[in-house]
């Protein structure tokens, strides 16, 4: 099955990378990669660190002539801010003329990882912690994910909200996404291009124009921004996932991978918490016939039964919490002194919720990749495109 694994630091010399278990046959390209990559980097909010760093991956193992070989792939993403790092984040000095790190950030990693490991030293939580880290998952992820759409899956998100700022009615929301989302597996690319031309990924225009403007009011306060978004995915055929085992659960999987991205704290399937105040009558998707097939008049349930895809869309939103690092620090206790301080300022952005969801295409893909092997599954795509053919 696959896996990856990540390594590396915020201000590190590079962001490393290894991915196991991708079939032999696979496309596997830089200029892919790269491409997502880039969509990571977009966003209205985003800090002054994407000023420096424009992100490109050197493949260093696993791949020939553009295709995987079965062996594990290793990526290397180079931090181009490590120039400017290389005394405080030097690999082998005593660290003797560096200062430490000690006033703890609320909401972040700082405080519980320092006790957890015994630092005294903030610094290295914090560069670990940081959600530099999703670049290397964005870049191992897209050969997953371009695996995916070679078997007719493919992957894509808008921004429902930020802030206080988004579509109100979800009726409008609904309809706007039908436009994109139809029954074609190319629903979720469709409407992930449409929302990558907005610099806040909403396709809504008087949604984008409030959610600047409020990211604008925001910034000059020394504030940060959350907000929600939505991840779709189109062409799943109905049966991944399994009911018979708790970690063989679809659903819970994906939310197991998308709450892993810095700063989520809540993930729903479908119409979860809305439904959760509704009658059973007013939830549940009936079922039709359309031209002799089965079919749903509705897809409250997000695309995922009995903790298995039904066939239709499947679709997951996230809630991003606002990021910790304040311009406008909260209160701190130093933890050299003991003294109540104000927290200290680490470079940040305002928002990052258009990234968030950029990465969450990302992280869901080896999810849905390892159900689709486990149903379809061979050592080679000439081997599972036979056993995959659907009629």
């Amino acid at each position: 099955m696959i896996r990856y694994l990540t390594a590396g630091e915020s201000h590190g010399k590079a962001l490393v990378g290894i991915l196991e278990g991708m079939p032999a046959g696979a496309e596997c390209s830089v200029d892919y990669i790269n491409h997502h990559l880039w969509r990571r980097q977009q966003g209205y909010g985003r800090g002054g660190r994407m000023k420096i760093e424009s992100d490109t991956v050197e493949i260093l193992s696993g791949v020939r002539f553009g295709k995987t070989m079965g062996s594990p792939i290793a990526l290397v993403i180079q931090n181009k801010d490590w120039e400017n790092w290389t005394e405080r984040m030097s690999l082998d000095s005593d660290g003797s003329e560096v200062e430490k790190i000690t006033i703890p950030r609320p909401g972040h990693a700082d405080f519980a990882g320092a006790v957890k490991y015994g630092f005294d030293d903030l610094r290295n939580v914090i560069d670990r912690a940081s959600a530099r880290e999703t670049a290397m998952r964005v870049a191992l992820c897209s050969i997953v994910r371009k695996f995916l759409e070679n078997n007719g899956i493919f992957i894509g998100s808008h921004v429902l909200r930020i802030g206080t700022a988004g579509m109100k009615n979800r009726v409008k929301v609904d309809k706007m996404i039908k436009t994109f989302c139809h029954r074609s597996p190319l629903a979720a690319y469709t409407l992930a291009q449409e929302a990558d031309k907005s610099d806040v990924r909403m396709l809504d225009k008087s949604a984008e124009a409030m959610a600047i403007s409020e990211i604008k009011k925001v910034k000059k306060a020394g504030d940060t921004l959350g907000g929600i978004f939505e991840i779709i995915v189109s062409g799943v055929p109905i049966g991944l996932g399994s009911y018979v085992q708790y970690d063989r659960k679809l659903d819970g999987q994906l939310a197991q991978a998308v709450m892993s991205i810095q700063a989520i704290k809540g993930v729903e399937v479908g119409d979860g918490f809305e439904n959760a105040l509704k009658f059973g009558s007013q939830v549940h998707d009936e079922f039709a016939l359309a031209n002799g097939s089965i079919a749903r008049k509705t897809n409250r349930a997000g695309g995922v039964e009995g903790s298995m895809s039904n066939g239709e869309i499947i679709v997951l939103r996230a809630a991003m919490k606002p990021i910790a690092t304040l311009a406008k620090p909260l209160k701190a206790v130093d933890l050299a002194t003991k003294k109540l301080v104000e927290s200290r300022y680490e470079r940040s952005d305002v928002c990052a919720v258009p990234a968030a969801s950029v990465i969450g295409e990302s992280v869901i893909a080896p999810v849905i990749a390892n159900a689709f092997l486990e149903k379809y599954g061979g050592d080679s795509m000439a081997e599972i495109s036979k056993r995959s053919k659907r009629n």
